[in-house]
């Protein structure tokens, strides 16, 4: 099984701890690389951001490996721990700004490696501003992407945990299934302990696309030229039933 494990790995960081400043470093490059990958993160920062322009003040949570200045040159983009390529270094459990001061918080894979939640809702409520926004990509559960999450992926998918994740380090702590439990499972104890914060919007997406793009952790990838296929087929299937990601919409009233 090590065997297979260290074949498939991407040998930029194969041999580094996800808590390394330079495995998160190397993933930039390696989204850049991988065009079909890139093509993914493009369409997941373009639902981040189809309401929100340069007028904003915006957060992004997460930023070492991504590119979403890009996108929107004006937001502030963060990590928990020093990398290149970031504004700040960030703690989502006690955020640098302001009361009332941000338009929105956006994130990708981000929350449920928040190992207190709660914590990082409190804040949130303190520093967006009314109407202000948090906007994620998630993992979400599916007949299909349960199979994957808790049979082949590295990360835990427990569903039965509670609100707080297990601290091993800045990354590499993390339960996939944080978002359902606080959104979904635990709906109505989440909005009776945040009322100013309303999930306006959970929606399905990408049964296949990640897998087949290998991440930025596998060396594999489909060519980018299938992107545009992938969806297509994607978009004709049952996202209930097959999605393993949901955008998610959550609003300060």
């Amino acid at each position: 099984m090590s065997l297979i494990k260290n074949l498939l790995s991407h040998p930029l960081t194969r041999s580094l701890s996800v808590d390394d400043p330079r495995t998160t470093e190397l993933r930039h490059k390696i989204i850049q690389e991988k065009k079909f990958l890139k093509k993914l993160y493009l369409e997941w920062y373009l639902i981040l951001l189809r309401d929100l322009n340069e007028s904003h003040k915006v957060l992004e949570l997460g930023s070492g490996a991504g590119f979403i200045k890009s996108l929107l040159p004006t937001v502030f983009t963060s990590e928990v721990i020093p990398t290149k390529n970031i504004d700040l270094v960030v703690d989502a459990t006690n955020l640098p700004f302001s009361n009332d001061s941000l338009d929105a918080i956006v994130m990708t894979d981000v929350l449920h490696h928040i190992p207190t939640p709660s914590i990082f809702f409190t804040e949130a409520l303190r520093v967006l501003k009314k109407n202000g926004e948090i906007l994620l990509i998630e993992p979400w559960p599916s007949d299909w992407s349960e199979l994957i999450y808790t049979k082949f992926h590295h990360e835990p998918f427990d569903k039965k945990a509670g609100w707080t994740i297990p601290s091993s380090g800045p990354l590499s702590g993390a339960n996939g299934a944080i978002p359902w439990i606080l959104f979904e499972r635990d709906k109505e104890q989440f909005e009776k302990q945040f009322p100013e914060l309303r999930i306006n919007k959970i929606e399905k997406i990408m049964p296949f696309s990640y897998l087949l793009s290998g991440g930025v952790s596998l060396r594999y990838s489909c060519p980018g030229f299938l992107y545009k296929y992938v969806r297509l087929l994607e978009s004709m299937i049952s996202q209930d039933r097959w999605a393993m990601f949901a955008f998610i919409q959550i609003k300060r009233i």
